[in-house]
């Protein structure tokens, strides 16, 4: 495994003229007495490229260097952050967060005694690829999206890249560090039928790597391809019917409503608040037998996976829910420690201007026995719903609203007509129980996923196999 703290040495002191022993001692001094708490190093570059209207709109290149100081005391914690990476800006940061130490007797939390194995590569995409090039990938993608079709009148498309070194710091000396690509490619087609209504489509893709993935015109021809079939579908769809009936799930993407309206649910601070559905509940069958959910930090080069989480855990793949029981949740250190357990490695922060909070990485519901065929075939009548833009969720409840941006009518178990404008209205943990076919084609997303959570956003990754679920409430605009 490549040597991340030699590297981020270099990035964090050699660079910056800090000295690594001085460091130290302001760590130590900053969290003496304290129950937890970390100093968070991050240097991260990033760029975006946007292009529409057959030209480039926008480019923009960052860096941005910084510290996070924490201490934790009880439920209590004290966090400072800054840019200005110098001795004296850490020592005022030591003097904010050991306030909350005052009258505190507390016991440092174990540190992880290793980083896990390493899950993608440490490789810069930026400099990699010439800007040029870059610029040429976007008009490739435009002239061959038009090319497809006289009724393309638009294509959007947007291509990021991110660089990030972290290095975390704990009392007595212990260094966790990691390096973490990030790529995303965006395509959106717009389609005109003749008569005045437009329709789009898109796809997207991404993950833990370097640009080669996504310069390969296999991919992003594919790409295209999958956007300009979403809007011909669109093109075709009517109008979606409203009421409770049987839904069909397809897989991977949907899993986005496994993320938002459950996963959620599943992090410590809320249950440890009892503010979740799924508060008080391990041990308890809260799902239909059957459904095995599982967040997995560690899958090779997906855009959820990290090697350490931002506290320095390493990464695990932790079982949520267990043939439809409630085995255990989503924990950072603070959270873990107050409920009487360990962290899960899901504490993640956005950069080092926020605190780390129990997160999702990549979440996932396990496959089952049946053919997607085989549940399609099931249903008389119902709705088969393939991909999924919003939605919102009421943690406390587990209520949510989603809508489908591609979906069909089941009619005596074939797919049928293309329907637009539908919406699922359910309550969370009440649709886990409802769950009556689990497919056997799990599968992840494209790698597009941007989880948000009290203002902080990171990327995650989903997924699910087909299922049916009965009962649930569709919301469309046939009338």
């Amino acid at each position: 495994m490549p040597d991340h703290i030699n590297t981020t040495d270099k990035i964090f002191y050699d660079k910056t003229g800090l000295d690594p022993s001085n460091v130290g001692g302001i760590v130590n001094d900053s969290l003496t007495g304290a129950d937890d708490g970390e100093l968070y190093l991050q240097y991260v570059q990033s760029e975006f490229f946007s292009w529409d209207d057959g030209r480039l709109k926008n480019s923009s290149y960052d860096t941005d260097t910084g510290f996070g100081l924490r201490s934790v005391a009880g439920e209590t914690f004290g966090f400072a952050h800054s840019s200005e990476m110098t001795e004296a800006a850490l020592k005022r940061a030591g003097e904010t967060v050991r306030a909350v130490q005052q009258g505190y007797a507390g016991k440092m939390d174990l540190n992880p005694n290793k980083t896990n194995r390493q899950l993608y590569v440490d490789d810069n995409p930026l400099p990699a690829v010439p800007f040029e090039k870059k610029i040429k990938l976007l008009q490739d993608i435009d002239t061959y999206a038009r090319s497809k079709d006289t009724r393309v009148k638009q294509v959007s498309i947007s291509l990021s890249g991110s660089w990030k070194a972290i290095q975390i710091l704990r009392d007595g000396g212990h260094k966790a560090a990691d390096i973490r690509p990030l790529v995303r490619l965006n395509v959106t087609v717009y389609m005109d039928d003749g008569s005045g209504r437009m329709e789009e489509g898109y796809t997207g893709l991404g993950g833990r790597y370097t640009y080669d993935h996504l310069f390969d015109e296999k991919t992003w021809k594919g790409a295209v391809d999958e956007a300009y079939r979403q809007a011909l579908v669109n093109l075709a769809s009517v109008a979606a019917p409203a009421g409770e009936m049987v839904v069909v799930l397809g897989p991977g993407w949907p899993g986005i409503l496994l993320h938002e309206a459950i996963g959620h649910g599943l992090e410590g601070d809320f249950n440890r608040k009892g503010t979740s559905a799924f508060s008080g509940l391990v041990g308890k069958q809260v799902a239909a037998k059957g459904v095995t959910v599982v967040d997995d930090g560690t899958i090779p080069d997906r855009r959820g996976s990290i090697t350490i989480d931002d506290e320095g855990t390493p990464s695990q793949r932790n079982v949520l829910i267990e043939d439809g029981i409630l085995v255990g949740y989503l924990q950072d250190r603070m959270n873990a420690r107050l409920m009487g357990g360990k962290s899960s490695g899901n504490g993640r922060r956005e950069s080092y201007a926020d605190h780390p909070m129990p997160r999702m990485t990549n979440t996932m519901m396990l496959g089952g026995e049946h053919s997607p065929d085989e549940i399609l075939k099931s249903v008389k009548k119902g709705l088969y719903a393939v991909n999924f833009g919003g939605g919102q969720v009421d943690i406390t409840s587990g209520k949510f609203v989603f809508s489908a941006t591609e979906a069909y009518m089941i009619e005596d178990g074939k797919i049928g007509a293309p329907v637009k404008g539908a919406t699922l209205i359910g309550n969370g943990p009440d649709v886990l129980t409802k769950v009556k076919m689990v497919g056997n084609d799990m599968a992840l997303d494209e790698g597009v996923g941007t989880c948000g959570k009290d203002g902080q956003s990171v990327p995650v990754g989903v997924g699910q196999p087909t299922l049916r679920v009965d009962g649930l409430t569709v919301g469309g605009t046939q009338t």
